[in-house]
């Protein structure tokens, strides 16, 4: 299953070539992922009352053809993988059909002081 997420590229994305400033893609895959938490029906600011919040881990990017002001883009999101600790998950954004930058993001989830612990059950169910 694919999320998808669209977004315009403002003025604010870009550098002073009028290009998507690298950084920004990670705020896109960003935003996307947190649309794509929500649309499973994950409460994450009921979470966060408990001491559970989500992390990025690591991420693996790849830049393959610039954005420009003005662009829709779209932002998809896959997972690759899922264990009781972990989830990884691939992620394109894309300007129609041209693929712009491409990301492998592995998150965890942590509880109070930080500590990792395991992904909640009822979101591995969500994940199916």
């Amino acid at each position: 299953m694919t999320h998808r997420f669209d977004l315009t590229v403002y003025y604010e994305d870009t550098d002073m070539a009028g290009v998507v400033y690298h950084a920004n893609y990670l705020k896109f895959i960003e935003r996307a992922r947190s649309d794509w938490v929500a649309s499973l029906g994950v409460d994450q600011n009921s979470l966060r009352v408990t001491g559970e919040v989500f992390a990025v881990r690591r991420i693996a990017a790849e830049y393959l053809a610039p954005a420009e002001f003005g662009d829709v883009l779209r932002v998809e999101t896959k997972v690759a993988s899922i264990t009781p600790a972990r989830l990884q998950l691939a992620q394109a954004v894309w300007r129609d059909q041209v693929k712009l930058f491409t990301a492998e993001v592995e998150i965890v989830m942590v509880g109070r002081g930080n500590r990792p612990i395991r992904l909640p059950a009822e979101i591995r169910q969500a994940l199916g």
